[in-house]
C-alpha cells in the first residue's frame, strides 16, 4: 500500500490534503504540534498580543478521519522549530514503517513576524521561519529519500507561497504579509528545483504548489481579527484533490520540479467539482 507524510495536518490545507490521500488508498503519517483538540499555545501572529485561543483541529482528528477512510494513520507530533523534533519524527516513521512514497511539506511557523511590518519584526522571527520552512524540511527529506529510492522513487511536495515572490499588496496586517513570512517561504522553494535536477532519473517526482487565498480554520480567525472576510477564497479541500492528482496523474509529468498555481489547476481539470 501506498505511505504518505504531510506535515502541518492538524488542520487546514495539511488535513485536507491527508484525507484526500487517504481516499485515493494512501497510509498517512501526519505531524504537527497540536496532538489532541482544545491545546493551547500562544497562536500570534504579531509582537503587539499574544493569542492563547486554541485553535480548531488536532492530528486526533484527523487521525480519526483518515481511518473512517479505511486507511492506517500515524501520529507524529513535531514541531518544525525544533531540530531535535524533526529528526525525532523522521526517524518515528521509518521506524514504524520503513519509510514513505510521498512526503508533502506543508507545515508552517506560526508567529510574530507574520502580521508584523519590518521594523516590529524581531530577528528571532526570521530564525523560526527558516527553521520552519527551510532547516525542517530539508532534515525530513534527507532522512525519508534514501529508503524512497531503494524502493524506485517518490514524491516530494512543498506547500509554498506567492509571497515568496511577491510584492505584498498592502502593509503587514493591513491586507500584506510580514517580511519574515516571505523569507521563510522562499527559503523553502529551492528544495524541489535540486531534488528534481538531481533524482528525476531515479523516479523522483517534485512539486511546489501554490494554494492561493485558502479558507482555512486559521485563515478565517485572521481575517475576522483583522476586519476583513474570507472573500473568494477555495476550500482547503480543492488543495487537496489538485495534489493528490498531482501525485497520482500521468498527465501532471510536464509539471514535474515546476511551482503550480493550484486553483488554476484545480478550474482548469475539474479537480474538485463541488467547489
Amino acid at each position: 500500500m501506498a505511505t504518505a507524510f504531510v506535515t502541518g495536518a492538524s488542520r487546514g490545507i495539511g488535513k485536507a490534503i491527508a484525507l484526500s490521500l487517504a481516499e485515493a488508498g494512501y497510509d498517512l503519517a501526519i505531524s504537527a504540534r497540536t496532538v489532541q483538540p482544545g491545546e493551547i499555545r500562544d497562536n500570534a501572529l504579531t509582537v503587539h498580543h499574544s493569542d492563547a485561543r486554541p485553535l480548531p483541529g488536532s492530528l486526533a482528528e484527523t487521525a480519526a478521519e483518515v481511518e473512517a477512510r479505511g486507511r492506517k494513520a500515524l501520529i507524529v507530533p513535531c514541531d518544525l522549530t525544533d531540530r531535535e523534533s524533526v529528526e525525532a519524527a523522521a526517524g518515528r516513521i521509518l521506524d514504524a514503517w520503513g519509510g514513505v512514497d510521498v512526503i508533502v511539506h506543508n507545515g508552517r511557523y506560526i508567529g510574530p513576524g507574520i502580521m508584523d511590518v519590518f521594523l516590529d519584526t524581531p530577528l528571532e522571527a526570521y530564525e523560526k521561519m527558516f527553521e520552519a520552512h527551510c532547516i525542517a524540511p530539508i532534515i525530513l527529506t534527507r532522512a525519508l529519500l534514501p529508503a524512497m529510492l531503494a524502493r524506485g522513487g517518490g514524491a516530494v511536495v512543498t506547500i509554498t507561497s506567492g509571497a515568496a515572490w511577491l510584492v505584498p499588496p498592502a502593509p503587514a496586517g493591513q491586507g500584506g504579509w510580514g517580511l519574515a513570512y516571505a523569507v521563510g517561504k522562499a527559503s523553502g522553494n529551492p528544495l524541489v528545483g535540486v531534488l528534481h535536477t538531481e533524482y528525476a532519473g531515479r523516479g523522483l517526482r517534485v512539486f511546489n504548489v501554490e494554494p492561493g487565498f485558502v479558507a482555512t480554520e486559521r485563515n478565517e480567525i485572521s481575517v475576522r481579527d483583522y476586519g476583513r472576510e474570507l472573500v473568494g477564497a477555495a476550500p482547503p479541500s480543492a488543495i487537496g484533490a489538485t495534489v493528490r492528482w498531482l501525485l497520482d496523474s500521468p498527465d501532471a509529468e510536464p509539471l514535474l520540479g515546476t511551482t503550480i498555481e493550484a486553483q488554476d489547476l484545480c478550474r482548469a481539470r475539474e479537480l474538485h467539482p463541488a467547489w
